[in-house]
Formats: structure tokens, C-alpha cells, sequence
């Protein structure tokens, strides 16, 4: 099973980075974590590209339709989902590559819940399906925890691990 691990952040030590870094490692044998990193890549979002999709648009959304599920970790800018998340989240609108996709939201501080249940309601517009059994916050702000610490927390590591198997269960039914 292949879940696609998307930060909403283009920071290089962002913590949702580093928690989607650590799922890659921590995955149980059964599961593929691959990590989307062309966020920044993406251009803005314009209809008027849309024939044909510019590669890197193209690109996302075959990795999105390729995989059995996806993992969102992002920050809260202003209340707001990230613009670089919303935009690519915008190029996928038009197609089929959310529909009946199932979605777990991370994010590396709870007090992100601003952001969080607006990409929630943004996904399920899309008609992804949001597993909330599979979603998880992590209290990493503040802390000077990497890739490498998150997978030594035995908490945070089972945490980890339990959110991609009930990932994994949902996309294996209906």
C-alpha cells in the first residue's frame, strides 16, 4: 500500500516536514510513505493553464492518483492552511485525484486548529474522505525535535505508526 506524505510547509526544519520524514522510516512493512516534494515547484493556480497541466501540476496529481492514500502535515499561517498547500490543493479541484481518496490530516502544533479544520472542510469539498481516526497533532512547536528525536519518542513514533495502519484500514474498505 502507498500513501503519499504532503507538507504543507517549505521550510527546511519545518516540524511537519520532519514528522512525515520520520512516517517514511516508521511505516510498518505492509506500507510505502513517499514524500511529494514539489510544493514549491507548483505554479499559482490559474484555469487558464489548465490545457495542458504544466508538468509539474501533472506530476501531483499522477502521485496523488497513484497512491491508496494520502498524509497531509502542515502549519497554520495566520489561521489559514498555507498558501503553497492551498495553491496545490486548488490545481487538484478540477479532477478526480481527492475523490474517495482517504486523507489523514497531521500537524505539528495543536493549537493549529484553525488551519486544520479549514483543510478538513476544504478536502471533504473535494470529496476526499477525512479519517479522523488517522489524523494526529503532535506537540513538536517549540521544541528543537528532528526527524531523528520524533523517531526515538517511543509516544510519538507509536503514534506514528498507529495513524498509518488505521490509514491503511480505511483505504482497504470502502
Amino acid at each position: 500500500m502507498r500513501i503519499l506524505g504532503i507538507s504543507g510547509s517549505l521550510r527546511a526544519a519545518s516540524h511537519n516536514s520532519a514528522l512525515l520524514r520520520a512516517a517514511t522510516r516508521l511505516a510498518p512493512g505492509n506500507l510505502e510513505v513517499l514524500l511529494y516534494r514539489e510544493l514549491g515547484l507548483l505554479p499559482l493556480f490559474n484555469p487558464d493553464l489548465e490545457d495542458p497541466l504544466p508538468p509539474p501540476v501533472a506530476a501531483l496529481r499522477e502521485q496523488l492518483l497513484a497512491c491508496d492514500a494520502v498524509v497531509i502535515a502542515s502549519p497554520e499561517y495566520a489561521h489559514g492552511v498555507t498558501g503553497s498547500l492551498k495553491n496545490a490543493l486548488d490545481w487538484m479541484v478540477g479532477n478526480e485525484s481527492f475523490v474517495h481518496k482517504p486523507v489523514a490530516v497531521w500537524n505539528a502544533a495543536p493549537r493549529s486548529s484553525i488551519a486544520q479544520a479549514s483543510l478538513r472542510e476544504i478536502l471533504r469539498t473535494m470529496s476526499a474522505r477525512v479519517i479522523e481516526e488517522a489524523s494526529l497533532s503532535v506537540p513538536l512547536l517549540g521544541s528543537s525535535m528532528d526527524e531523528d528525536a520524533i523517531i526515538a519518542s517511543p509516544e510519538i513514533g507509536a503514534a506514528i505508526q498507529s495513524a498509518l495502519r488505521r490509514l491503511a484500514a480505511c483505504a482497504t474498505s470502502p
